[in-house]
């Protein structure tokens, strides 16, 4: 099992992806959610012109906010920095959209647009349709030098829903799983990619990348669930699932999808999300985004929302039995996001009693 370190990207702090180079993760993912944190790329040639190993990469990129062209230039241009150990992880966009109160792509455009950033990336000349025009582009001047093509960029796709694992299969390299999944849904859904392989005419090569965003937090001797410290390192990425299930319920017109075991803190969250301004909804229902947890949200995380959120919870044993099993069902990759004030000793916590004996 490999494992990735995820951060709120804060250009200033680059310094945090050598940390997690120092501590043996294999890879480090910048987010892009413009409204709230830094811009990815920028921060992407800091952390890549200060490491020399870990694997550097967009987490995700957001398709909905770049043209396809501009995301693939950016990740070639960081490719020139860290060649061979770049890649794009790109989705079609649920906070950084959605807290403008627009959309994430819809499935279809999403599906071209990684044609297109795949194509390019491959040094190809593709097809490319903006404002109701389409022409034939390809990156120009390549005796300039300002591109790294060379070094192929994988493409991992942040993929949950039928269409984009369909759009998967066709053009990704890997899949990013928003959040861990029960093992019967992850090989369901790898179905899908794989099924959406075969009608582009494509067999997904061996070393087809799947990973999952999650969290971590290692239990100290004493601590329960309940304890304070598991609180402030769980919270933000509990409350983000609870962010992104009210999204969902918006879109599917039900909340059928939603645990028994939850169901309380749920309904509870529900009013609270109805006591919010309705004009500025879209922007105080994402507060704190995978970052910090809200304090008025804090009663939101007890036991049994760290447990339906799946999150690597537990002491060292307990999580490592239950990598193991993820492993087995064909994981290949851990994505950890912890809160931005305790990722360092998040991250440090989990390398020394996880990953040292993996």
């Amino acid at each position: 099992m490999k494992f990735g370190g995820m951060v709120a990207t804060k250009i200033d702090d680059w310094q945090i992806f050598k940390e997690l180079e120092d501590l043996g993760y294999d890879s480090a993912w910048v987010p892009d959610s413009q409204m709230i944190w830094s811009d990815c790329y920028a921060t992407l040639s800091l952390a890549a012109y200060h490491t020399s190993r870990i694997r550097l990469g967009t987490g995700v990129a957001i398709a909905g906010t770049r043209l396809a062209p501009v995301t693939a230039h950016s990740i070639a241009s960081i490719n020139k920095l860290a060649p061979g150990r770049s890649f794009l992880g790109i989705g079609t966009g649920h906070t950084a959209m959605r807290i403008m109160g627009q959309k994430p792509a819809g499935p279809t455009a999403f599906r071209d647009y990684l044609r297109v950033v795949r194509g390019l990336l491959d040094g190809e000349e593709v097809e490319y349709t903006h404002n109701g025009e389409t022409h034939p582009i390809r990156f120009q001047d390549r005796e300039l030098d300002c591109l790294n093509l060379d070094d192929r960029v994988p493409i991992y796709v942040g993929a949950n829903g039928p269409k984009a694992l369909a759009a998967t299969g066709a053009y990704g390299d890997g899949r990013v799983s928003a959040g861990t999944e029960p093992v019967a849904v992850m090989q369901s859904n790898m179905e899908k990619v794989r099924r959406g392989a075969e009608q582009a005419g494509r067999t997904l090569p061996p070393d087809f990348h799947t990973s999952v965003l999650s969290y971590a937090c290692v239990l100290k001797p004493g601590e329960t669930l309940e304890s304070d410290r598991v609180i402030e390192e769980t919270g933000a990425p509990v409350v983000s699932s609870l962010h992104f299930w009210y999204e969902i319920m918006l879109q599917r017109g039900n909340d059928g999808f939603i645990q028994d075991s939850i169901r309380d803190e749920w309904e509870n969250y529900k009013t609270h999300v109805d006591a919010m301004p309705q004009a500025r909804r879209h922007q105080t229902l994402h507060t704190g985004h995978c970052a910090f947890l809200p304090e008025d949200e804090r009663r939101f995380i007890t036991p049994n929302m760290i447990r339906a959120t799946l999150g690597l919870v537990g002491e060292p044993d307990e999580i490592k039995e239950q990598i193991a099993k993820m492993e087995a069902a064909g994981l290949k990759e851990i994505l950890l996001l912890p809160p931005i004030k305790y990722a360092r000793e998040n991250f440090r916590d989990f390398a020394r009693t996880v990953m040292a004996d993996g």
